[in-house]
């Protein structure tokens, strides 16, 4: 993924990729059928560094909680790329039987949950939606506008916009 930061995806081959790594060409194909198979990884290593993002602040407000998993998935994201972050939205498009990026179980989902359950224990969450149906719906529209950054090509900054709907959902949930 440093390589594709550093050149289009289209243009890093297998063999880069293997010195990089420090392994055989063979060890990739072991795990591997393609280049773009790397891609079916997508963001694993997203729910570790969120986790990560948030060790230490378990006992913070939840607001403070889903402000700093946001942020960190913004900076993750752009870290990336909006070049690869759209070949993996490509790739999750194109092999609709996968769904590992929506699995209830990953962390991101599961942390938001957890902030919303608090949030809505102090009723802070609008009457009538579970705190499940929240994160999924700001999980879906955190999603909607990383792909519209892919669209603009990078143009604006991720964290930026995800700031200004984030501020706006905050005052429409608190005004429930």
């Amino acid at each position: 993924m440093d390589l594709s930061r550093k050149q289009s995806f289209d243009k890093v081959s297998i063999r880069e990729i293997c010195q990089q790594a420090g392994i055989t060409t063979g060890a990739f194909y072991h795990h591997f059928r393609s280049k773009e198979d790397l891609l079916s990884r997508g963001f694993a290593p997203l729910d570790t560094y969120l986790e990560q993002a948030l060790n230490g602040h378990q006992d913070d407000p939840p607001a403070d909680r889903l402000w700093r998993l946001m942020t960190n998935y913004a900076e993750f994201l752009e870290n990336l790329g909006w070049e690869l972050v759209a070949r993996y939205y490509q790739r999750r498009l194109d092999s609709p039987d996968d769904t590992s990026s929506m699995d209830s179980s990953r962390f991101t989902l599961r942390a938001m949950a957890d902030c919303l359950g608090q949030a809505e224990a102090e009723g802070g969450l609008l009457p009538g939606w579970s705190a499940e149906w929240t994160a999924d719906f700001l999980l879906r529209h955190f999603r909607g506008v990383v792909i519209d950054w892919t669209l603009h090509r990078g143009s604006y900054r991720l964290l930026a916009r995800l700031e200004q709907d984030y501020t706006l959902f905050s005052q429409v949930f608190r005004t429930g």
